[in-house]
């Protein structure tokens, strides 16, 4: 595809994303890091390749071979940078904020996509509050970068799959159908939240209670799930 079609189609996305009811902030910000994960999957594919020269064709054949990846992969790795600042600051010029900014809409719904299959591969579906899990995510956003927060999917991904035998019995003994009722303290065990809360937990515990105090959310949900997380099996 050519430049001129390939900004038609993004304009064309924009404009029906608005009639839809999406901020425009957030439309684009949601094109960029899908712009800017095609580039980086885009380099790690010409890495791979890259990586052995076809054939037998001599020393000079392959040095040339490996060299050409490599800058390949250079530029593309330089062009999925741009494009995820530009996606995550206000100001492509400068480097990605560290500094937590105000939690966008969008990026607590990209949290529920990623928190409910994770749940459900561990639980079945429960009915918390809407407003509530929206508090919750945006508390659990809150305590992380613009960038860090384009990448969070993955992380709870990483999370998940590390300490999946964990959490297996976690949510067994805690979640919905346990040998514990639901109740205030353990409330967030039945929420897809609890993965993301879980997470932090891990990760991040300081700036989580910053930002759940700020919040005002019950204290004893995350006592809860520190009591439940360090339980013995």
């Amino acid at each position: 595809m050519d430049a001129i079609s390939v900004l038609n189609a993004k304009q064309t996305l924009l404009q029906l994303l608005g009639r839809a009811g999406v901020y425009s902030g957030d439309a684009e910000e949601l094109i960029g890091l899908v712009e800017a994960g095609a580039l980086s999957l885009a380099r790690e594919e010409a890495g791979s390749v890259g990586r052995s020269a076809p054939g037998d064709k001599g020393e000079l054949y392959e040095a040339g071979w490996l060299d050409g990846g490599q800058a390949v992969t250079d530029v593309l790795g330089d062009l999925a940078e741009r494009a995820l600042r530009s996606a995550v600051t206000s100001d492509p010029s400068t480097p990605a904020a560290e500094a937590r900014p105000p939690v966008r809409r969008m990026q607590v719904e990209r949290a529920k996509v990623a928190v409910v299959p994770l749940y459900l591969s561990f639980s079945t579906e429960s009915e918390l509050d809407p407003e509530v899990s929206e508090q919750v995510l945006t508390a659990v956003l809150g305590t992380m970068s613009a960038r860090e927060r384009a990448a969070y999917p993955g992380r709870l991904a990483e999370f998940a799959a590390s300490h999946r035998a964990h959490l297996e019995r976690l949510y067994g003994e805690y979640g919905p159908g346990g040998t514990i009722a639901i109740h205030g303290r353990y409330s967030l065990m039945h929420s897809p939240t609890s993965v993301a809360v879980l997470e932090r937990l891990a990760t991040a515990p300081a700036p989580l209670w910053e930002e759940w105090d700020a919040a005002e959310l019950p204290p004893a949900w995350l006592e809860g799930l520190i009591t439940a997380w360090g339980s013995p099996g």
